[in-house]
């Protein structure tokens, strides 16, 4: 193991392979900032580039990509509350309000700090934990992801800031939305109102386009101004502020980046569900959960280190059995078989050196990313200061190009529209968009565990309660739901202690 880590070194230290780690890099940013588009389409793009190329050469150019996309689409969502990708759209209900606020800046250190970091634990992880990947792997069945999703709809509970009605409309808006379209396990249409675009269902990066970037900047246009409404300059100072929260949050960076790492390595579920449970659990257990929403510094730092942390987990499965975690690891699953080399076990006994030079320049990605996003944040947060009567057709022209380029699809531009003015009037009528995010992204996944869960057991709801790893999921779910309640029951205890010892 050690002689493989120095010869992927030595191939990584050299003047070609940094200019290609730069370059992806470069590449990864730039994808991940532009709404739509992301680390999925810039590898799709790159496949057929990197066929005359060196095997070390081209996964070291797909590390640089694969470690700075997550970052480049938090500065997007912080600057303009519009996610890069799907996973950064939790990064913006606290990271947004941020930069309204003249922070844009700190919260664009906060979020380059927890990205490098949880990219690091995220790729050790995968290191010390690559001998017992297959354990781990085939502990989840049908019936732990049906729990894992449950767990993540019981968040709406707490994730609603003081709205439970409104949020529990709006998650019930999400999983209606959620179910439209095949069903994946009798076949049949549902709820499409014949229109074909709906046969495969409401897509992700369209909707997420649509309730952040083009509904905010429907809000923008109505109030003009500024995203910034304070008169601050705004100046690189707050950067290194941001940097300073996430070492004084450390808690939160861990957690975040455990649930990244763990969520990653099951296939299928992705890195959007490990930012939302990582920014909901952040939220369960402030001691000012009321906060989230309104510019919680901890509101960027969990879903962030989540996010970068997925890509190091999502490596177990697709190196040492070929499953994918994520769309992103079906494109590289391509580009390794493109350069003959065959996901498996075989891959690790024989190629280790590759895997560690993608293990490297996965890392070395992270922390260049953040350190260029470090650079740059004060001219990228002067952004916020610009009338937003320049700003809201520029920003709602890139988007709309990128939810066409994703799929190349004149429909995903139509939803990301209709999307954009449900959004808007959720805005205007103070109703939570998280939770119906939440409720559409794990809809679907809940479904189809429950369904595959009662066929292989016949029918019977026992399976839902024989398997450890759904015990421990279900002691969470109910630890989730009983959380608020005993928050209030020990405020009103206090307080009646506080108005008793007054007397």
């Amino acid at each position: 193991m050690i002689d493989a880590l120095l010869q992927a070194a030595a191939h990584l230290f050299t003047a070609q392979a940094l200019a290609y780690l730069a370059l992806g890099t470069a590449i990864g940013l730039t994808f991940g900032a532009v709404p739509g588009l992301g680390g999925t389409t810039a590898l799709a793009l790159l496949i057929p580039l990197t066929f005359g190329m060196d095997e070390t050469a081209a996964i070291i150019l797909v590390g640089g990509i694969m470690g700075a996309v997550p970052f480049g689409g938090s500065v997007s969502a912080i600057l303009l509350n519009t996610p890069g990708v799907a996973p950064n759209a939790a990064t913006c209900f606290d990271g947004y309000p941020l930069a309204r606020q003249g922070k844009a800046g700190m919260a664009i250190g906060a979020a380059a700090a927890a990205s490098s970091l949880g990219g690091l634990i995220g790729v050790l992880a995968m290191i010390l934990v690559i001998p017992l990947a297959k354990r781990i792997v085939l502990l989840f069945g049908p019936p732990e992801f049906f729990m894992l999703a449950v767990l993540g709809l019981s968040a709406i509970a707490v994730s609603t800031g003081g709205k439970l009605l409104r949020g529990l409309i709006s998650g019930g808006l999400g999983l209606i939305l959620a179910f439209i379209g095949y069903d994946d396990i009798s076949g049949g249409l549902r709820y499409t109102a014949g229109i074909e675009y709906l046969w495969d269902g409401v897509q992700l990066v369209p909707a997420l386009i649509g309730l952040f970037a083009i509904a905010e900047m429907i809000h923008l246009s109505i109030s003009g101004g500024t995203v910034a409404r304070t008169d601050k300059a705004v100046t690189v100072s707050h950067v290194f502020d941001g940097v300073k929260a996430v070492f004084a949050n450390l808690g939160t960076l861990l957690r975040g980046s455990a649930i990244g790492t763990f969520i990653g390595a099951v296939p299928g579920v992705g890195g959007t569900v490990a930012s939302f449970l990582s920014y909901t659990l952040a939220q369960q257990i402030s001691k000012d959960p009321e906060s989230f929403g309104k510019g919680n510094i901890q509101g960027v730092i969990a879903p962030e280190a989540a996010n970068n942390a997925k890509d190091g987990g999502s490596l177990l499965p697709t190196l040492a059995f070929g499953i994918p975690g994520s769309a992103e690891m079906a494109v590289f699953l391509g580009v390794l078989i493109l350069h003959g080399l065959e996901p498996g076990p075989t891959l690790l006994l024989e190629h280790e050196d590759v895997i560690f030079g993608l293990v490297l320049a996965l890392s070395l990605s992270c922390v260049l990313a953040s350190a260029i996003g470090l650079l740059v944040a004060g001219q990228l947060a002067r952004l916020t200061r610009t009338d937003v009567h320049y700003l809201v057709p520029v920003v709602i022209a890139v988007a709309l190009v990128g939810a066409y380029a994703l799929r190349s699809s004149l429909g995903d531009v139509l939803e990301a529209l209709a999307f954009g003015v449900i959004g808007y009037l959720m805005v205007r009528f103070d109703y939570p968009r998280v939770t119906m995010i939440i409720a559409l992204v794990l809809g679907g996944i809940a479904e189809r565990g429950y369904h595959q869960s009662l066929m292989m057991s016949d029918g019977s709801f026992g399976i839902f309660f024989t398997r450890p790893v759904s015990n421990v999921l279900l002691a969470l779910i109910v630890i989730s739901v009983a959380l608020p309640g005993l928050r209030l029951l020990t405020r009103t205890m206090r307080k009646r202690q506080m108005e008793e010892g007054s007397r």
